[in-house]
């Protein structure tokens, strides 16, 4: 199909990366740029199929339809060649694609504006255009093979790693992250892992990976909410502790623990959490009643008062 090029389309000076894990299978895509909502553009994945990056003068399209071409059996170099080919703007197009096995390919447009280049590794691909210099994407590789832990913060630091020796020649905009699972569950809503994206910021990087750290920590919530229903308390209060230590001024995560307290019959413990809690914002105190009937809190009336005395 060709694809007519239009010079209108957005110039997304971009730093990039997609990669997975090997460990968990997971899939990500990560972006910053001196643009406004890259993460509405440049980043498209699929569980079980891979992740794409589609920047510079970029052809939106690229997302969709590299998903589907993954989705017949090519490859990513098959999916690049195919996108590009029949692209009038090839010429100013960068796009990066991977896919489930770890299989990557990417291509820089010899009218991509300097610096502008990328690599296509094993199980990872970073590129950068308008930058300014060329030292850009080789940083991105460096950061990514060398940082531990999880898929996210491996790409993120690949993100840092871009800024830190120069990044986009225009500076800093917006940023975004998405992780997808490796073999889809056939439900979308739980085959996307993260999805964050920082519209419009002074130091978009710096606010993602602040994001990324909040949802850690909500991640550990809710990892103790499932403890709860299968009665392992004991899991189910490291994981909220977990939680509480990564944002120990968070009031909600301290509220709901010690809901989860009380209506495992561990009121004592509970108490404190509430009495720090309804100093620091009265609020929480109002809302405390109404959970009880909604039989959301457990408890007596002759509790639910010694709650509230706190």
């Amino acid at each position: 199909m060709s694809q007519v090029f239009d010079k209108s389309s957005p110039l997304v000076s971009t730093y990039s990366i997609v990669a997975l894990d090997t460990v968990t299978g997971e899939m990500g895509v990560a972006v910053q740029s001196h643009w406004f909502n890259v993460g509405a553009i440049v980043g498209w994945g699929e569980a079980g199929v891979g992740v794409i990056a589609t920047q510079s003068f970029v052809n939106v399209s690229f997302g969709i339809r590299g998903l589907e071409l993954l989705k017949q059996g090519k490859s990513p170099k098959e999916v690049v060649d195919e996108l590009i080919a029949g692209d009038e703007g090839r010429d100013f197009r960068q796009l990066a694609v991977l896919d489930a096995k770890g299989r990557t390919a990417s291509y820089t447009g010899k009218k991509c504006i300097d610096g502008a280049g990328n690599i296509a590794g094993e199980n990872y691909s970073v590129q950068a255009n308008l930058m300014l210099n060329t030292q850009v994407w080789g940083a991105m590789e460096k950061a990514f093979l060398e940082t531990e832990g999880p898929l996210a913060e491996r790409m993120v630091a690949s993100l840092e790693a871009a800024q830190d020796v120069g990044g986009d020649i225009r500076g800093m905009q917006s940023a975004s992250i998405m992780t997808f699972r490796g073999i889809s569950t056939g439900e979308q809503w739980k085959d996307r892992l993260i999805d964050l994206r920082v519209e419009d910021h002074a130091n978009p990087v710096a606010e993602l990976k602040r994001l990324l750290k909040v949802q850690r920590a909500y991640d550990h919530m809710n990892a103790g909410d499932l403890a709860v229903e299968k009665s392992d308390m004991s899991l189910a209060m490291d994981e909220y502790k977990a939680a509480m230590q990564m944002f120990p001024d968070n009031l909600e995560m301290k509220y709901w623990t010690a809901v989860t307290l009380v209506n495992n019959k561990r009121l004592d413990e509970a108490m404190p959490l509430f009495k720090e809690v309804f100093e620091k914002d009265k609020n929480w105190h109002e809302l405390t009643p109404r959970l009880r009937r909604s039989d959301l809190l457990n408890v007596s009336k002759e509790d639910l008062e010694r709650i509230m005395s706190q």
